[in-house]
């Protein structure tokens, strides 16, 4: 039999690279050529998804291999494509057209077909399988296959990796993944001592290793009036150590703990939710100004916008200090009134600052508006009041705004003509919008002891147009939120809060908003010793390995709360858990997972 296995490769602008394989066999009888028959290896189509770099590898959890890996799974044809041509009656080869697209998610193949690739693919990286003319060898990346777990052992993952010694293939290293559950029943589980025997048994070691690994969920989705918030966010803190003594065991405070942390704006129990709100005012107003079209928020008190804004010019007239900000009771606790839904704890952490300049005591006004023809009423009342030098309201030094400018201009008797049409009034409620909430952040993060205002540069320059400015602003809000939550969540400390600090700026200095990303932070284990001691793990795990470098073979046993492929299919699939910080207090239901290695030498 000759067999040839042609892989090429099809870039296509996405994280993953298409594979169209070829398999042609040939019968040869004596030396002479037979008759041409096809082996179907499958009785679909097979995809091929090259994964790499910064795309995560679908079982890296129990695979740390090769960076690069060929992923194997069952092809899903577009139905609007035209079929596969069939091959003619007198091909030599069988071509199967892998196609490549989204889709809901992953499909597997049976445990037969990928116990037939796995076999092929080892047949093509043996060197002594000259005979079959296969050509030069050439190393092939890593090989992981998705199977159906059809076979009484539930296998969900078959795998294989060639071992090399420089250029030369010396032999393979074959993997397989199996899985059951979900179950609360915990005496399902494995004894760590038996697994240590047959680790040892299965590939004669004397001296085993094992580490431990365990995830726990500091943080899920609130649940508000008895439904689910849909949301991304999560905090979560993986342990590593070493020397595992039994199973489910709390690790060690010598463990490396590392803070994994995906957090998404808005959550309206959040100490920073009416922030939040003023944020997407000034994301409607930057939108309008892009748009033309500006969706203005339905108004939350009796008192509309102009008669608020007419209120606090009467005010400012009657004072004869010209220099201060009202303080008119009634003034001072509308100003404050979004802010009165947080408790004391959460107010010395983020609370409403008391050093507003009329600029941002108008935003607090305005930003109540319903609509194009009230807000130009306000700035109208505003600009009057200027030009008769009825008031001449303090500002922060540095405003950029248009109406900083005229209230500058406004200390020496005159002020120029502003036409209140089209985009002006939009843009200049942008423009105190967005000073005041950089000042709102600035006054956090430098209050706090987080950043220098150097460092915040960024965030806040004006060098940069509206668009731009607005977009930072969003960054600034987003890191807040992070800070906020691990101060009042999980109380931590300057000690955490700082570098925490420094690693989301970093990262924003460099890169778009992206909420879904994952900041990590190395942390000492005791920072969230509660949680591990008062709340089950999500995941937990331990590798038995022996060996060492290319010799080296490990096992893995694994729980976790979650399906640990994701192509496994279960009627009990996305159990539901109470949302809090410490977690349920009901019995956890587990997946367990077995992930098993062995080598074959070919030398």
């Amino acid at each position: 039999m000759q067999l040839s296995l042609l892989f090429s490769e099809e870039r296509r602008g996405k994280t993953f690279c298409t594979l169209t394989c070829f398999f042609s066999f040939r019968i040869y009888e004596e030396g002479k050529e037979g008759i041409p028959e096809h082996l179907y290896l499958c009785e679909t189509d097979v995809e091929i998804c090259l994964t790499g770099g910064s795309c995560k590898s679908p079982i890296e959890r129990f695979w740390n291999g090769n960076d690069m890996i060929y992923i194997l799974q069952k092809a899903r044809h577009n139905e609007e494509s035209d079929p596969v041509e069939e091959s003619k009656p007198d091909d030599t080869s069988y071509a199967l057209e892998l196609l490549s697209k989204e889709s809901s998610g992953p499909v597997a193949l049976s445990v037969r077909t990928a116990k037939q690739l796995i076999s092929f693919y080892t047949m093509v990286q043996n060197p002594n399988m000259s005979h079959l003319n296969t050509g030069e060898l050439v190393v092939l990346p890593p090989l992981g296959i998705r199977c159906d777990g059809s076979d009484p052992e539930h296998t969900y993952w078959l795998g294989a990796e060639p071992l090399t010694a420089g250029k030369k293939i010396t032999g393979i290293n074959l993997y397989m993944v199996t899985c059951d559950g979900p179950t609360a029943d915990k005496s399902c589980f494995a004894n760590l001592e038996e697994l240590i025997t047959a680790h040892k048994t299965m590939h004669h070691s004397s001296v085993v290793m094992t580490k431990g690994f365990a995830q726990y969920e500091l943080l899920r989705a609130a649940a508000l009036e008895d439904t689910i918030v849909e949301s991304t966010s999560n905090i979560n803190v993986d342990m590593t150590w070493n020397t595992v003594n039994k199973i489910l065991e709390t690790p060690v405070l010598t463990s490396a703990a590392t803070l994994n942390i995906t957090l998404e704006s808005g959550d309206p129990g959040s100490p920073v939710y009416q922030l939040y709100r003023e944020l997407q005012f000034l994301l409607a107003l930057s939108e309008g100004l892009k748009t033309g079209v500006t969706q203005w928020p339905e108004p939350l008190e009796s008192e509309s916008a102009v008669e608020q804004v007419q209120e606090l010019l009467t005010d400012l007239k009657n004072k004869l200090d010209r220099f201060c900000i009202s303080e008119n009771e009634n003034g001072t606790e509308k100003i404050k009134c979004d802010t009165a839904a947080v408790d004391s704890s959460i107010k010395s952490v983020f609370s409403e600052r008391g050093d507003l300049d009329f600029a941002e005591q108008l935003w607090c006004k305005t930003r109540n508006v319903s609509s194009y023809q009230e807000l130009v009423e306000c700035f109208t009342l505003v600009i009057k009041s200027l030009e008769r030098g009825e008031i001449q309201p303090w500002i922060h030094q540095g405003s950029s705004s248009l109406l900083g400018k005229l209230i500058q201009q406004s200390y020496h008797g005159k002020i120029e003509v502003v036409s209140l049409s089209g985009i002006t009034p939009i843009q200049m409620l942008l423009e105190i919008g967005l000073d005041k909430m950089k000042k709102d952040y600035v006054s956090f993060f430098i209050g706090q002891e987080l950043a220098t205002l150097t460092y915040l540069d960024y965030f806040i320059s004006t060098s940069v147009d509206l668009q731009e400015q607005v977009h930072r602003v969003q960054k600034l809000h987003h890191m807040l939120e992070i800070m906020v939550s691990c101060t009042v969540l999980l109380q931590f400390k300057h000690e955490n809060l700082f570098p925490l600090t420094q690693i989301c700026m970093k990262y924003y200095k460099e890169n778009p908003l992206n909420e879904k990303h994952v900041f990590q932070l190395p942390i000492r284990p005791a920072v969230v010793k509660k949680f591990c001691q008062n709340d089950d793990p999500e995941i937990w795990k331990v590798d038995i390995i022996s060996g060492h470098g290319q010799k080296e073979v490990r096992t893995t046993w694994q729980v976790s709360t979650n399906p640990p492929v994701e192509h496994m299919t279960s009627n009990n699939t996305g159990l539901s858990s109470d949302s809090t910080v410490s977690g349920s207090s009901e019995e956890r239901m587990y997946y367990i997972a077995m992930a098993k290695c062995s080598q074959v030498h070919f030398t």
